[in-house]
């Protein structure tokens, strides 16, 4: 699908800042491991393109510290049969 693997981390870091989404939720999108997703926003990322890197970084940073919280939903979710 892509040429490069530096190709799909910029566009899975685009697809992240513009949907403002998890890393799960652009590895079900691209059809690839979150594993993979992740290194590539962190680390091959800021080797090919440090200010984007700093925009996902962010937008990563928000989700780790809000991961917490979107667990608790969906555990209380589960266990009320929503």
């Amino acid at each position: 699908m892509y040429n490069s693997i530096e190709e799909r981390a910029a566009d899975v870091a685009l697809y992240i800042i513009e949907n403002k989404s998890t890393v799960r939720a652009a590895a079900k999108e691209f059809s690839i491991s979150k594993s993979t997703v992740h290194k590539d926003v962190t680390e091959r990322l800021s080797k090919i393109n440090p200010a984007l890197y700093a925009q996902v970084r962010t937008l990563l940073d928000i989700n780790k510290a809000e991961r917490h919280m979107r667990g608790g939903l969906a555990t209380r979710k589960k266990y009320k049969g929503e």
